[in-house]
């Protein structure tokens, strides 16, 4: 299942707290986040629920300026615990729900030309940096970079783009997190089957 959090704009830390704790009704066996701070990403990732998370890893720490530019992700395993999202580095990181391919990573280079450090598919998309690309495969995503965050969907995963006045945006997985959380406006992250939204 696993969540998917997009935060860009000036919003409170109880609001950053509340977004991860509703999330992780999707997923309490990994968090972790990325966010972009005087020009590069910074990652953090552990195997605990994002409650314990949020507490542990303060997120006054991820502003930049007063300002957020984050992404997250609350992971539901199905296997293990290696290999846990966002996959980043220190120029750009991907945050993924959902299935790329069912392929054994031992043939991912061969066969999509990506030679990858992890087993997590993810890691496919954050070298295509291109939802198009696999059109066979369910995608909610969200990607993060020096120019801030894009996402996308391609009609087979849910994701939610929310807003309070000019504070900013909050990409969610679902329609009901962003609302407990305390997100005001909410609508569908409609799938158009172009390029990754701004």
């Amino acid at each position: 299942m696993c969540a998917v959090i997009g935060i860009d704009g000036v919003f409170s830390v109880d609001l950053v707290k509340n977004l991860f704790v509703e999330s992780q009704i999707r997923g309490r066996h990994a968090t972790g986040v990325s966010y972009l701070k005087k020009g590069k990403v910074t990652t953090i990732k552990e195997p605990i629920p994002a409650e314990t998370f949020v507490d542990k890893h303060d997120p006054e720490e991820w502003y930049d300026d007063g300002r957020l530019t984050v992404i997250a992700h609350c992971r539901y395993s199905t296997s293990d615990l290696e290999y846990n999202q966002p996959i980043a580095n220190e120029e750009k990181a991907v945050v993924h729900n959902g299935v790329i391919t069912q392929e054994m990573p031992e043939k991912w280079e061969e066969l999509y030309g990506y030679k990858c450090e992890t087993k997590n598919d993810s890691e496919l998309l954050f070298h295509s940096w291109d939802i198009n690309k696999w059109p066979d495969a369910s995608i909610a995503a969200i990607f993060l970079d020096q120019s801030g965050i894009q996402w996308g969907r391609n009609g087979k995963r849910p994701l939610w783009i929310s807003w309070n006045n000019d504070e900013g945006i909050v990409i969610t997985s679902t329609k009901d997190i962003a609302q407990r959380a305390g997100m005001k406006e909410v609508d569908r992250v409609y799938y158009k089957g172009d390029d990754l939204q701004p």
